[in-house]
């Protein structure tokens, strides 16, 4: 396990993700990345990996964008057969475990078919930290071989990709000194995952995401921090 992870979220969400999480290794400090496997940019992040197989991919399960890969789950349904949950999916007062568990393994297999290694498992909008959803994450952990980003509530019996987890490189945090910050906290032997989304505009990221501009603030710095003594 290598003492510090840091992770670009989102790839495989469009072009501009993934051509900013791809450089932001070549010229920067990425060294782990999270796949999401239904959306417009998955095929072109496929391809993207396994031109630079020291990048490792995981996958990043999703129930609030895009839509399901699996048939049969209707519960997690909205209008036009996209997911029906946002980000606000903690709020909800009941959810089918059941078909949120067929979805995700969905999601999982159609990460293997790709012929990539899955290296670990997280989450957009951080929905695997959702209490009802945590056994089924546990069960995909076991399942596939595979540790879970420790951004828990409860991770007891849970094989958790690093010690600690840090999302403070996001929003008003991303800067060299943030960066530099984060990883000063860092106590000896303990292993750290830090979270970052870098990425270049384009008409799909500006037209889905209420994060864009921040995502160029991120690659700018990630880019430098590479250099940086």
């Amino acid at each position: 396990m290598r003492n510090v992870i840091v992770n670009a979220d989102d790839f495989g969400l469009c072009r501009g993700v993934n051509y900013g999480i791809v450089d932001s290794h070549r010229f920067g400090i990425v060294n782990s990345t999270t796949m999401l496997v239904n959306m417009p940019g998955t095929l072109h992040a496929v391809e993207l990996a396994k031109l630079y197989p020291e990048l490792q991919v995981g996958i990043h399960l999703t129930l609030t964008c895009g839509r399901p890969v699996s048939g049969g789950v209707p519960s997690l349904l909205g209008e036009r057969g996209f997911f029906r949950y946002t980000s606000r999916i903690f709020e909800e007062k009941e959810i089918d475990v059941d078909e949120v568990e067929l979805e995700w393994e969905a999601q999982v297999d159609k990460f293997l078919s790709f012929g990539l290694p899955l290296s670990h498992i997280d989450s957009h909008h951080h929905v695997h930290s959702f209490r009802p959803l945590i056994p089924v994450v546990k069960r995909l952990s076991e399942r596939f071989g595979v540790p879970v980003r420790n951004a828990l509530p409860v991770s007891e019996g849970m094989n958790v990709l690093t010690d600690r987890f840090s999302m403070a490189f996001y929003g008003e945090g991303v800067s060299v000194g943030g960066l530099k910050s984060i990883l000063e906290s860092r106590r000896e032997g303990e292993t750290l995952e830090i979270m970052c989304h870098p990425a270049y505009m384009d008409s799909f990221l500006k037209g889905n995401s209420s994060y864009c501009e921040q995502r160029l603030r991120e690659l700018d710095v990630l880019t430098a921090a590479k250099y940086l003594s």
